[in-house]
């Protein structure tokens, strides 16, 4: 590359970028194996757009990294770096590993209910997932297309914007700068969501509120999701509905072939009606504008909950709960999960922002500001 590219001023904006890609992209060299005994031969694809465009952009892409079996609940043997007997999170657990490590300074991640978010906490790294379809899921193995995102992983906010920039449509260069004369009004969403995170876990998340009080920031306690069990069943519902039809064919041939969590997703799904579906997706959109109407009344910029109910929970037999990232993925508004502290064990406590439909651009903006007081 430095031969190709001999003048820095010329080079491109992630010139020799090394990045992992998590192992149901498409990539060219690569075999995807989606973390799944089924036969290799029959997942294969084009390449991923969003690989080709961070391969134009002027990164590398080091290699593949472990995804639990096809994206769902089954673990990988990946572990944790901050103690190697906790789970990474997943199902993007090797790509949040290897950037928590120092293999790569990004990783590529899918998030379907809380992939991207639930690692990043669980491995002490910054995780985006945009805007529902602002990162083209094109040559990604699906697991349940309608709420499938393409995110990233990267050791802070600053180089995650750098990657966003490059990976994210219609990216708007002109929202930049701070808004350091304007007071940032965060939303905490108070209600039975919040009553899914663990004591310790909201010892620590009322703290770093206090810590973000303290530096200039307004936080706003705002009753939202009363009905997050409909919300909870509503998603969890279209997850099956949809893996069930990705993987008929596979399923039908390769039944033994699948771990028991995944095959139970599909049966489940296989029973699913289209009238339930329908329904189901309705909401989406739904709880995307009641959402956004909460932000408008209140006049808030970014809700903030915690990213995970806790920390890393010991062992491999499961990979967490993503429970506190599901309504962000239900309505497809984007969020960027952050550091937030350690406990007594040094274990990552992780943070996250959720922003409008379609404004990432201004979630990272103010993402920046938030990361400056934490780190």
């Amino acid at each position: 590359m430095f031969e190709q590219y001999p003048d820095p001023k010329n080079r491109p904006p992630l010139f020799g970028l090394i990045v992992g890609v998590k192992d149901i992209f498409h990539a060219d060299g690569y075999i995807t194996g989606a973390g799944s005994h089924v036969p290799a031969d029959v997942l294969q694809g084009i390449e991923a757009e969003s690989v080709t465009l961070l391969k134009k952009a002027g990164a590398l892409v080091m290699g593949k990294t472990i995804t639990t079996e096809f994206a769902y609940f089954a673990p990988g043997p990946t572990r944790n770096p901050h103690n190697v007997l906790c789970t990474p999170g997943g199902s993007s657990s090797g790509s949040a590993a290897a950037v928590s490590s120092g293999l790569c300074l990004l990783s590529l991640g899918t998030q379907t209910i809380g992939s991207i978010t639930r690692p990043a906490a669980f491995c002490g790294v910054v995780g985006y997932k945009p805007t529902y379809d602002r990162i083209s899921r094109s040559g990604v193995i699906p697991l349940s297309p309608s709420v499938d995102h393409v995110g990233t992983f990267a050791p802070d906010v600053a180089m995650a914007a750098c990657v966003a920039t490059q990976l994210v449509e219609s990216w708007n260069l002109e929202i930049t700068g701070t808004k350091e004369n304007q007071c940032i009004n965060l939303g905490v969403p108070e209600g039975v969501y919040l009553d899914n995170v663990s004591d310790e876990g909201k010892m620590q998340f009322r703290a770093t509120c206090d810590r973000l009080a303290n530096a200039g920031f307004e936080i706003k306690s705002v009753t939202a999701m009363l009905d997050f069990e409909d919300i909870f069943v509503r998603h969890n519902l279209i997850v099956a509905a949809e893996a069930a039809n990705v993987h008929e064919n596979w399923f039908a041939s390769y039944t033994n072939k699948y771990h028991p969590k995944t095959a139970e997703l599909i049966l489940r799904g296989q029973s699913v009606s289209g009238h339930d579906l329908n329904m189901a997706l309705e909401g989406r959109s739904r709880l995307r504008k009641e959402l956004t109407k909460l932000m408008d009344r209140n006049q808030i910029d970014l809700w903030i909950s915690p990213s995970a109910p806790g920390v890393a929970p010991n062992g491999l037999e499961s990979t967490g709960d993503p429970v506190m990232n599901l309504p962000w993925t239900h309505s497809g508004l984007p969020t960027i999960g952050m550091p937030s502290g350690k406990n007594g064990d040094r274990l990552p406590f992780g943070l996250q922002l959720t922003g409008r439909f379609g404004e990432d651009e201004t979630l990272f903006l103010l993402a920046s500001q938030t990361e400056s007081v934490l780190i």
